[in-house]
């Protein structure tokens, strides 16, 4: 990898978690609000993603994966979109999943729980955003050092 290539990515990951901080705090405020009016958590996690989860494709499609942004003339990229869901509600599984083995089996508190959750599920949105979700359907990928035309990586 050349290091424009690097400094891109490093770049990149930036954004990503600047912008994953901000949808954080969504989730963070909205989780501890619901939380605090006694929601049990697996409810208040739901809620909470899900708004974290709309400013994330909004911000994230428009600052973190700019670059690859189909054009105007290509309209709204909805096969894009619903990659982003079905990320996430993968994403939101496992974070349920951890949640209650913290919770329920270690006996840790919700707010704690919910934090170590966060560390592994923005590595994992990261990885499938970028591999998966925000791919320019017009622009070759690299994976694995393979070239893959756009066409090809838009069907996985």
């Amino acid at each position: 990898m050349n290091n424009k290539n690097m400094r891109g990515d490093i770049i990149q990951f930036v954004k990503f978690n600047i912008v994953g901080l901000l949808n954080t705090l969504v989730d963070m405020a909205v989780f501890a609000l619901l939380n605090s009016l006694g929601l049990y958590y697996v409810v208040a996690q739901i809620i909470s993603y899900g708004a974290g989860t709309a400013n994330s494709f909004i911000l994230n499609s428009n600052i973190t994966f700019k670059d690859r942004k189909r054009s105007k003339e290509d309209g709204f990229d909805y096969k894009q979109l619903m990659r982003f869901i079905v990320l996430n509600v993968v994403v939101l599984g496992i974070s349920l999943l951890l949640m209650s083995l913290l919770i329920d089996r270690l006996g840790l508190k919700e707010l704690v729980s919910k934090v170590l959750v966060t560390f592994v599920t923005v590595i994992i949105n990261f990885v499938g955003s970028r591999k998966w979700v925000f791919v320019n359907p017009k622009q070759p990928l690299s994976v694995s050092g393979e070239v893959v035309s756009g066409g090809d990586a838009d069907q996985r």
